[in-house]
């Protein structure tokens, strides 16, 4: 005598419940890498009709192929940077401008510009000499 099996009645849904927690802990690990902070680079269409302009008050920060930092042609240590540059913002409205030597380090023109920014300055230009 063979045994009546019956109709099956219930959907097995360990498979998608798999599935889901896949999908969640891709969510998960993705996530935090979304968050990056970059920087806005806007290129000014006029640049020679400003250039041209006087009242343009723009901080000047010259950066040697030694990695040494100079303001108002004076030199500034590395770790007093944001300050000085705080300071000197109010005097210059505009900006900072990054003078870079050919042989700098990109580590020190990214001290620079993370000083700027943390000083409060909106304004950054870099400039190579």
């Amino acid at each position: 005598m063979a045994e009546d099996r019956g109709e099956f009645n219930e959907i097995n849904i360990t498979p998608l419940t798999d599935i889901f927690l896949v999908l969640l802990i891709i969510m998960m690990v993705i996530a935090p890498m979304l968050d990056q902070q970059g920087l806005n680079l806007t290129v000014p269409e006029n640049v020679e009709e400003k250039l041209h302009n006087k009242d343009i008050k723009i901080l000047t920060v010259m950066i040697s192929s030694n990695d040494e930092f100079f303001i108002d042609n004076q030199r500034v240590a590395s770790n007093d940077l944001q300050a000085v540059i705080a300071s000197k913002s109010k005097e210059y409205p505009d900006g900072v401008l990054i003078q870079s030597d050919d042989n700098a380090t990109h580590g020190a023109i990214v001290r620079v510009m993370d000083s700027a920014r943390n000083a409060g300055v909106t304004g950054i230009s870099l400039e190579e000499i």
